[in-house]
């Protein structure tokens, strides 16, 4: 895309949908969203994850998460595990890209080895959760194909319902359709779809919050798995936005090292 073009993008309000294709209109919001969500530079938080069982039986762990937002390419980020103990010093490393495959890494203490996650493995489960390691990447708008699908109302707040097709290869989804609330521009909803186009989960977003006046982080997050009964939830606290993090705190060398 040219540049005076993408600034164009950027910078004018987003046209009604009749002005557009379905597909042009839903490249415009996501690259809004995308831009409106730029320039926190990093961020820590604590995180709480609850698995639930189709019986409703729960587990719960405790993690931190550290993100660092870097320019010109996709976010790197680190989770590590800090209960119950026999999941205690885990720790996940990201690097997410717009435009090929990211790079993870899963550190297992008890093997005392880091496992590099393969491209062809990444929608499996992550660490025993509804969530899967693609979905723990950032959302780089090249990383989909959009099409807008219509405005609506949900929970009486007005939103664009998107759907996007994944252009990564190995994804363990054909499509995704979200629901982005249009006052603050940040997903409400998501729905996945299996490769056999058949509904696989949904994840919902509640209680955001704004941070620094610009940027919206929801407190809770629930993945429901229609296939299994499963479900985890994911309840944030603390948020810290420019802290001061930097390239050294996400190298793959320090993942032994994390306590």
């Amino acid at each position: 895309m040219c540049r005076l073009l993408l600034v164009l993008l950027l910078i004018l309000p987003l046209p009604e949908a009749g002005a557009q294709t379905s597909e042009e209109r839903g490249y415009a919001i996501a690259l809004e969203m995308q831009r409106r969500d730029a320039g926190w530079r990093d961020m820590r938080a604590q995180m709480e994850m609850v698995l639930r069982n189709r019986q409703g039986d729960e587990s719960h762990r405790l993690l931190r998460t550290l993100t660092l937002e870097v320019e010109g390419d996709g976010d790197k980020g680190l989770t590590i595990f800090d209960t119950p103990p026999d999941v205690r010093g885990t720790a996940f490393l990201s690097f997410t890209h717009p435009t090929k495959a990211d790079d993870q890494w899963l550190y297992l203490p008890a093997l005392k080895r880091v496992k590099r996650i393969a491209s062809a493995t990444k929608s499996g489960p992550f660490m025993g959760s509804e969530f899967a390691y693609e979905d723990l990447s950032s959302n780089e708008v090249e990383k989909y194909r959009y099409k807008w699908l219509h405005d609506a109302t949900l929970a009486g707040r007005p939103v664009h319902v998107l759907e996007r097709y994944p252009v990564y290869e190995h994804s363990g989804y054909r499509r995704q359709v979200v629901w982005i609330d249009t006052a603050m521009l940040r997903p409400v909803r998501v729905e996945f779809f299996d490769r056999k186009n058949a509904p696989l989960k949904t994840l919902t977003y509640h209680e955001y919050r704004l941070y620094l006046d610009s940027y919206w982080r929801a407190d809770r997050m629930e993945m429901s798995n229609h296939q299994t009964g499963k479900s985890t939830e994911l309840i944030w606290r603390d948020y810290e936005f420019q802290t001061g993090l930097s390239e050294r705190d996400f190298d793959k060398s320090t993942l032994k090292r994390v306590h």
